[in-house]
């Protein structure tokens, strides 16, 4: 048993064959999908699939890219959709300093501000860091042992793998670590800890490497677990299940009863 912790499958990108999609997910053995928003509009289509499917779970936020549309009113849309039984994380929030697209100063105020709706809500967060670790490692620090969460498409290096654990956070490993160049990546994936290793798609994003440049789905989830097996020298039923454990130790949610 797999599941994909961090998809996006609300997406207009899965609009013309969603229901095969996910056909596809359990037939591979897929059997929960962790639905992520990265603003209101797509929060709010997490929120409306997780109502439609057992398998599927939410969490809500707000992406650093649009940091700059957060503001009081969106905290308390996010405050109340968190509420919501099938919503068990916030995010995918973070710092992302490659495209920059909020300028970095309101990034760090919206994340901080979603780490505060975290920690009133007791839910763990989904953090997205594009070349921001320098930032985003001291922001956790300061709220250590208050904040807990898996950092999301990690892409940084064994020492910053570390240091995210020193923080007790998990390790989220996708379609990279499958790319033949992504040594450094498959170092990660040798060495994280296995109580701290989930594995996710991003998809439509992300492929891995027998699909890449072409849409991703929580299917493929299945090749990314295989390498990771292989990198390892387990099997792929070995990280389904640590990887489905700690899905449900952090999200505290049984992915076999889907509630």
């Amino acid at each position: 048993m797999l599941v994909d912790s961090h998809a996006h499958i609300q997406l207009d990108a899965f609009a013309a064959d969603r229901e095969e999609v996910l056909e596809n997910a359990q037939e591979d053995g897929v059997h929960s999908i962790l639905t992520i928003g990265f603003d209101v509009e797509t929060s709010r289509g997490a929120i409306k699939l997780a109502e439609q499917y057992e398998q599927i779970f939410a969490a809500v936020g707000m992406h650093p890219h649009d940091a700059k549309v957060f503001n009081d009113e969106t905290s308390k849309i996010f405050l109340s959709l968190a509420d919501h039984p099938k919503v068990i994380a916030l995010g995918e929030m973070g710092l992302d300093y490659y495209r920059d697209r909020s300028p970095r100063s309101i990034q760090k105020i919206a994340f901080e501000q979603q780490l505060d709706l975290a920690e009133d809500k007791n839910l763990p967060v989904v953090i997205h860091n594009r070349e921001a670790y320098h930032d985003i490692i001291p922001i956790l620090q300061a709220r250590r042992g208050r904040i807990r969460g898996v950092m999301h498409c990690f892409s940084g290096v064994v020492e910053t793998m570390r240091q995210s654990l020193d923080l007790e956070f998990y390790i989220g490993l996708g379609g990279p670590v499958t790319y033949r160049k992504s040594h450094e990546l498959q170092e990660v994936a040798r060495e994280v800890p296995a109580d701290r290793l989930l594995v996710e798609t991003d998809c439509p994003w992300l492929a891995p490497q027998f699909r890449r440049g072409k849409r991703n789905e929580p299917a493929y989830v299945r090749a990314i677990a295989a390498r990771i097996a292989e990198l390892r020298g387990v099997t792929l039923e070995d990280i389904g299940a640590t990887t489905t454990r700690n899905f449900e130790t952090l999200f505290g949610r049984s992915v076999q009863a889907g509630t």
